[in-house]
C-alpha cells in the first residue's frame, strides 16, 4: 500500500464578489456567456437574500443549496419523464404536485398562481408549513428511493426558509427558475457547478467561519492528481466537508474513462464508486447538493461522527464497501475527541488528526492508495505515544508513506 500525505501551503483568499454582468449579443450556446448568465442569476439571488437579512455566506449558501437542488431535480425529472414516454415506459417522479418546482416555484406554476392570489404571506407559509415538512418526511418514508432520501437529507435541517417576505422569496425563485437547465446530460450543468463552487469558496473566506469545511481547490487537485483514481476503483473521504475531494476524484475518473464513455458508465461510476462521511449538520446537505450539481445523482454520504461511529443518518450508505481503493481527505486540525471515542482506536489520543490517520489506515484496501493532508505535528511530534505508535505502524506495515510537509497549522484559508 502507498500513502501519499501532502499538506497544504498557506494561500491568500481570493475575492469572489460577483462581477458585473451585462447583456450582450453573444450566442446563447457560448460556454463563457452561459456561465456569465448563471453567475448573474445566482449572485442576483444572493443579493436578494442579503436584502432579506440573510447576511453571511454561511446563511445564504445553505438556503441556495436546497433551492438550486430542487430546480435541477425538476428539470432532470421532466426530461426523464419525456424520455420514458417516448419509449412507452412508465416513469415515477420523486415528487408529485403541488411539491414539484414546476408547481410552486415556477412563475406560471398552478400552485404559485394560487398562492399569489391568496393572503399576504401565503407563499412563504406554504414553503414553511407544507413543502419543507413534506420533503423532510421523504427521507424515512417506507420504500423511499435513493433520490427521495437525498431530497429529505438536503432539507433535513431546514425548518423554514430564511427569506423574510413573499416578494423577496418570489424574486429569488424567479432568478433560479430563469437558469437554463434543458441540456441532455450532466455536462450542461457545468456552468452552474462552477458558480456553485464560487459560493462555497465565498463561504470559506476569512471572516465567514466556513473555512473549516473547505479545502483550497488547488490543494485538492494536487492531491487527487497525485493519487490518480481510476474507473472501477472506490473512493472515500471520511470527513468530506463540502465534498471537494470526492468531486475532484469523480472528475479525474471521468477523464481516465475517456471521451468514448457513455452516460450510463459515468452515472454508475458516480453512484457506485464515490463515498464520504461528514459530521456537521450545516455542511452535510451542502455536500449532497454539490455532488448532485456535479453529476453524481445518488451520493453515497454518511451523516455522523466518523471517529465514534455514531450516525445521524445512514440511509445513503447502504452500498458502501468495508474497504476502499482510494482515500483522499483533509481531516480537521486541532480537533479533540473524548475518552469514549478514543476507546475505538489502537492508539488513544484526543487529537483528531491522529485518530483520522488510524481510521484511514484501517479503511484502506490492501493495494489501496491514500492522499491525506496533515499538519506537521503528525510527522515531528514525539511527546505523545499515539503519535509515535501511529507513525511506527505506517513504517512497520506494508504501507509506504510519502510525507510532503508544508508547515500548515490549520485548515482555514
Amino acid at each position: 500500500m502507498r500513502h501519499n500525505l501532502p499538506t497544504s501551503t498557506p494561500s491568500l483568499p481570493r475575492s469572489l464578489a460577483p462581477p458585473s454582468v451585462e447583456k450582450s449579443d453573444m450566442a446563447l450556446d457560448d460556454p463563457t456567456m452561459a456561465r456569465a448568465d448563471v453567475n448573474a442569476a445566482v449572485w442576483g439571488a444572493c443579493d436578494i437574500l442579503r436584502r432579506s437579512n440573510v447576511a453571511g455566506a454561511l446563511q445564504y449558501v445553505p438556503e441556495l443549496s436546497w433551492l438550486l437542488f430542487l430546480r435541477v431535480l425538476d428539470s432532470r425529472e421532466a426530461r426523464e419523464a419525456d424520455e420514458s414516454a417516448a419509449f412507452g415506459q412508465e416513469f415515477t417522479p420523486s415528487l408529485v404536485a403541488p411539491y414539484r418546482w414546476q408547481d410552486w416555484a415556477a412563475p406560471d406554476g398552478p400552485k404559485r398562481r394560487e398562492l399569489a392570489a391568496g393572503a399576504l404571506g401565503a407563499l412563504k407559509g406554504f414553503v414553511d408549513t407544507e413543502l419543507l415538512p413534506h420533503l423532510r418526511a421523504l427521507r424515512d418514508a417506507p420504500g423511499a428511493t435513493a433520490r427521495q432520501k437525498v431530497i429529505g437529507e438536503i432539507v433535513a435541517s431546514t425548518e423554514r426558509t430564511r427569506v423574510d417576505t413573499d416578494r423577496n422569496l418570489a424574486d429569488v425563485l424567479d432568478r433560479i427558475h430563469a437558469l437554463d437547465l434543458a441540456g441532455e446530460d450532466y455536462d450542461d450543468l457545468f456552468p452552474l457547478s462552477q458558480v456553485y463552487e464560487g459560493l462555497l469558496l465565498k463561504m470559506g473566506e476569512k471572516g465567514n467561519d466556513g473555512g473549516q469545511f473547505f479545502t483550497p481547490r488547488d490543494v485538492i487537485r494536487a492531491v487527487v492528481q497525485t493519487i490518480d483514481p481510476k474507473p472501477g476503483e472506490t473512493v472515500y473521504d471520511p470527513c468530506c466537508g463540502t465534498a471537494g475531494f470526492l468531486i475532484e476524484a469523480f472528475k479525474q475518473m471521468r477523464r481516465n474513462l475517456g471521451e468514448t464513455a457513455t452516460g450510463a458508465e459515468i452515472s454508475a461510476m458516480g453512484d457506485r464508486r464515490i463515498y464520504g462521511r461528514e459530521k456537521e449538520t450545516l455542511v452535510f446537505p451542502i455536500a449532497l447538493a454539490n455532488m448532485v450539481l456535479h453529476g453524481i445523482d445518488a451520493p453515497n454520504l454518511w451523516h455522523g461522527n466518523t471517529l465514534s461511529g455514531h450516525s445521524q443518518y445512514e440511509g445513503l450508505w447502504e452500498s458502501a464497501p468495508p474497504l476502499f481503493d482510494v482515500i483522499v481527505t483533509n481531516p480537521p486540525f486541532g480537533g479533540q475527541e473524548n475518552a469514549d471515542v478514543q476507546t475505538g482506536f489502537a492508539y488513544r489520543t484526543s487529537a483528531t488528526t491522529i485518530l483520522f490517520l488510524q481510521h484511514v489506515i484501517d479503511a484502506l484496501a490492501p493495494t489501496g492508495r491514500c492522499g491525506m493532508v496533515v499538519d506537521e505535528g503528525v510527522m515531528f511530534r514525539t511527546n505523545e505515544n499515539a503519535f509515535v505508535q501511529t507513525k511506527r505502524k505506517l513504517l512497520d506495515s506494508d504501507v509506504t508513506p510519502n510525507f510532503h510537509p508544508a508547515g500548515t497549522r490549520d485548515r482555514r484559508l
